[in-house]
């Protein structure tokens, strides 16, 4: 352990009720998009502005209208005065809580029960957001002679793909060239691995225009949902029997293609629906292009078989592979060293297939290593954080800039 860290340490654990506390109060201030009947990220972005300065930490708010008209602020901190900035970035927008039958506690209230604190966004991304906060803190306020600024980044529209958060931000001049980013939105349950690397992420809408009729005369309609279905059986048969390339960096080692969301049609039963939409999330290794995806999907709409309906495929996100970090930047190795000397983990390199705010760095060349502690349950009915993996997450990264 680093000379002097143990005093860093115990601050960060006298901290504890505190944490407990702003995350707590973070979670009762929803965060959800207007898209998926929310408000966006606005109340509790000023609320942690005014935690942050109530530690004398000045935080500057970069707010972007998106395409509802709702602000979608994102806020940016630092200190020190060093030559290179290592930036911690966590998201402050969370899904909507789902089924909320299924929640055994207010979503948006948190519960402690033990170590745990439950509610939506507990652990994607509030225990990031606190951990990073109060390491923050807690260098501060011990004096310590930074290795590193301290930079930390508490970005909005995570969840729908930062479009008005992380990569409006890499066009504002906030980063400069040398500067490191570690990105705490992806956990293992101990903490034992860095992720370096993403795959590519294709979100498609699918339309199916029919014509609308009664259920028992269907010879005068064309069954929308019928169509739907059989477009949705050739596209996943094709996509699946396609890209079958393997690449052992990744979890999982494949390509992934799932039919996800489907909204809802017609209301009665005895009637033949007329339109269908449906949603397919398709996360690509980088070997592949988005663009044959795409071209792939549009062939089997154009398809002899469907020419008596209307097709419409549109993008709603899509997130081309960033290069991968090396197993050898600078960062990963400082990540790795933290989690040696503090945890005694040697830990293992991987990619994932979920999207994060490291892949807008790592596109314009920069260092990112995203890595948490925790168990998976993101987007979960019961979502929760352990109350020790903040508090440790909060001295690795501390520990990053002494």
């Amino acid at each position: 352990m680093k000379k002097g860290f143990d005093k860093i340490s115990y601050a960060i654990d006298s901290l504890r009720a505190d944490m407990i506390d702003t995350l707590s109060e973070m979670i009762s201030i929803k965060a959800v998009s207007a898209k998926s009947g929310g408000r966006g990220e606005s109340d509790r972005a000023e609320y942690l502005e005014s935690v942050l300065k109530g530690w004398g930490i000045q935080a500057r708010s970069y707010s972007y209208k998106d395409d509802t008209g709702t602000e979608r602020p994102s806020l940016v901190a630092s200190i020190g005065k060093c030559k290179r900035t290592i930036w911690i970035v966590a998201h402050i927008d969370t899904v909507a809580e789902g089924d909320i039958s299924l929640w055994s506690t207010d979503p948006f209230k948190a519960h402690i029960d033990g170590d745990m604190i439950y509610g939506r966004g507990t652990n994607d991304d509030g225990q990031a957001v606190i951990s990073g906060m109060y390491a923050m803190r807690a260098l501060k306020d011990s004096g310590t002679e930074l290795k590193y600024n301290y930079g930390l980044v508490l970005a909005a529209n995570e969840e729908e793909g930062s479009a008005y958060g992380m990569q409006k931000l890499m066009l504002e001049g906030i980063f400069a060239k040398g500067d490191m980013f570690v990105v705490p939105d992806w956990c293992t349950t101990d903490g034992s691995a860095i992720e370096i690397g993403e795959k590519g992420m294709l979100w498609l809408k699918i339309t199916v225009d029919g014509k609308q009729a009664h259920a028992s005369t269907p010879a005068e309609g064309k069954n929308a949902f019928r169509y739907m279905v059989r477009f949705l059986d050739k596209v996943d048969e094709l996509l699946h029997n396609k890209y079958t390339k393997e690449n052992r960096l990744f979890r999982p080692v494949y390509s992934t293609f799932e039919m996800t969301k489907h909204e809802k049609n017609v209301d009665s039963i005895n009637i033949l629906p007329g339109r269908e939409v449906a949603y397919i999330d398709s996360r690509v290794l980088p070997e592949y292009k988005l663009d044959e995806v795409m071209d792939d999907v549009k062939s089997v709409a154009s398809s002899v078989e469907f020419r008596d309906v209307k097709i419409a495929i549109d993008v709603v996100n899509r997130e081309d592979p960033a290069p991968v970090t090396s197993s050898d930047a600078e960062i990963v190795k400082m990540l790795a060293g933290a989690l040696e000397d503090l945890r005694g983990i040697k830990p293992e390199l991987v990619g994932i297939g979920g999207g994060t705010c490291a892949a807008f760095p790592r596109k314009e060349g920069m260092q990112a290593a995203t890595w948490m502690t925790g168990d998976e349950v993101a987007h979960r009915p019961n979502e929760y954080a352990k109350i020790s993996d903040m508090i440790n997450d909060a001295k690795v990264l501390a520990y990053l800039f002494v």
